[in-house]
């Protein structure tokens, strides 16, 4: 099992940055995939990037492609989502997740959950 820590969500002006972090413990954490949905007001919970535990692919949303950046730190235990060019739309609550494989982190069907960091964009 796995617990997740998410951080580094705020305020911030449209067009402007966001990194979120996601630290996990254990020390199976490079064996994980891991992936960031998000979830805003009235709304269910949508994909927003994922990656690979072995190679490091990266899958993303058609709405973040070319804005967001997945990445991670097996040596840190902590998966990253720097946003950049933020829109009002990218309002939401924003989830790390961690699984077995790379289809749990796109679906989040069997993930294991962080508790949820809110990103906030004003217009």
């Amino acid at each position: 099992q796995v617990q997740l820590v998410e951080s580094g969500g705020g305020l911030v002006q449209a067009g402007g940055s966001l990194r979120l972090s996601c630290a996990a413990s254990g020390r199976t954490f490079s064996s994980y995939a891991m992936g960031w949905f998000r979830q805003a007001p009235g709304k269910g919970r949508e994909f927003v990037a994922a990656i690979k535990s072995s190679d490091c692919i990266t899958y993303y949303a058609d709405s973040v492609k070319g804005r967001f950046t997945i990445s991670r730190d097996n040596a840190k235990n902590t998966v990253y989502l720097q946003m950049n060019s933020l829109k009002h739309e990218d309002t939401a609550v924003y989830y790390c997740a961690a699984g077995t494989n790379i289809v749990v982190v796109t679906t989040g069907r069997d993930a294991y959950w962080g508790q949820g960091t809110q990103v906030t964009v004003s217009s």
